[in-house]
């Protein structure tokens, strides 16, 4: 997940409004510039922080989607099992490009979140009647303070109703699709080779298996599971309409910190993605991990498409298929993205 949008122009001076006046016109481009540098280098330590509490807890969930019930009993049998046959920096296998893939895809999310929601605000909803204009206190960042650097809420940034805000997800989903799509891509298959010897594994690292994919399947090869991770990310729409809607509770019911209304807002919103969105997880992954035959030599390709996936997973298991290995992916779904955003909002408060 993303970390949340800076609300860095989301004081008074600087919100849209019907007859803004040219000096705060001014402001705002200035502070949506220091935002966005704010934004990209504050999304490197989101990364770093979502993989290293998140990772293992996705190797267990890659394995569990991508094999057969009678390899794995379930999450503990595929942790233990693991660890004991590849030893315990096996759940890391395939750490390194999301890793440096969370760099941009935070930087795409950011970026593209922030600019959808003004479009949205500003010749949808606005000039429709769809939203009134909030009293400027009702737009402060989250713990009512107007300083851009102390608040960074994604929320309050500019005034949508929740469903807004989800609409606004589902474009940022479909744009940072681009860039995730490779990289999910040669991660799944990284965490998907089982031998322990590194001389006995297709693909040594991350590099080697873009090179060895570009090679026998070019650019196409690489972004194999593009149309399954722009469904899966169209989910986005329940992550951030929940987000605001969790985030907005917690700011006029309760006397929680910004930071503190992050950390829980951030971490149940992305749990209720989950748990909307799983199935079309697991569908991805099998995607990403069907062979890609031809001059590679992995195998024999089984979904051509998206769809012939989704029904290999009921053929072979039913209704459960599309849940199998959720129990890790839920465990790790609120520590790592709940941690993501704290080291976000640390970094935004941080950074001149």
């Amino acid at each position: 997940m993303a970390a949340p949008v800076s609300s860095s122009s989301s004081s008074p001076a600087t919100s849209p409004g019907p007859n803004p006046e040219p000096a705060p016109q001014t402001s705002t481009t200035n502070k949506t510039t220091g935002s966005n540098y704010r934004g990209f280098v504050a999304g490197v330590f989101s990364g770093i922080a979502k993989q290293t509490v998140g990772h293992p807890f996705d190797t267990i969930k890659v394995r569990l989607q991508t094999t057969s019930s009678g390899r794995f009993s379930g999450p503990l049998q595929c942790l233990a099992q693991t660890i004991r046959n590849e030893g315990i920096l096996a759940l890391y296998k395939g750490a390194t490009p999301p890793l440096v893939g969370w760099m941009f895809m935070d930087s795409v999310m950011l970026g593209s979140l922030n600019v959808y929601r003004r479009l949205l605000h500003d010749h949808i909803f606005l000039p429709y009647g769809l939203i009134s204009h909030h009293p400027p206190s009702s737009r402060h960042g989250l713990g009512g303070s107007s300083d851009s650097k102390k608040d960074s809420s994604a929320n309050t940034a500019i005034p949508l109703p929740s469903w807004g805000h989800g609409i606004a997800g589902i474009f940022a989903g479909a744009t940072v699709s681009f860039v995730a799509a490779p990289v999910e891509h040669i991660k799944a298959r990284l965490q998907t080779q089982y031998a322990a010897r590194k001389a006995d594994r297709l693909y040594s690292g991350p590099i080697d298996c873009l090179l060895k994919i570009y090679r026998a399947h070019g650019i196409r090869g690489i972004y194999r599971g593009l149309q399954a991770t722009l469904l899966f990310r169209s989910f986005f729409f329940f992550w951030w309409g929940s987000y605001d809607v969790l985030s907005r509770w917690m700011r006029e019911r309760t006397s929680l910190s910004a930071p503190a209304v992050n950390f829980w807002a951030g971490g149940l919103s992305a749990q209720v993605f989950w748990i909307m969105s799983y199935p079309s997880d697991v569908v991805k992954q099998r995607v990403m991990t069907d062979p890609l035959g031809g001059k590679l030599g992995d195998g024999v390709r089984r979904f051509p498409r998206w769809k012939d996936a989704a029904k290999a997973v009921y053929q072979e298991q039913g209704i459960r298929g599309y849940w199998r290995g959720f129990v890790p992916c839920f465990l790790r779904a609120f520590p790592a993205n709940a941690m993501a955003l704290v080291a976000f909002e640390a970094a935004m408060r941080t950074l001149p």
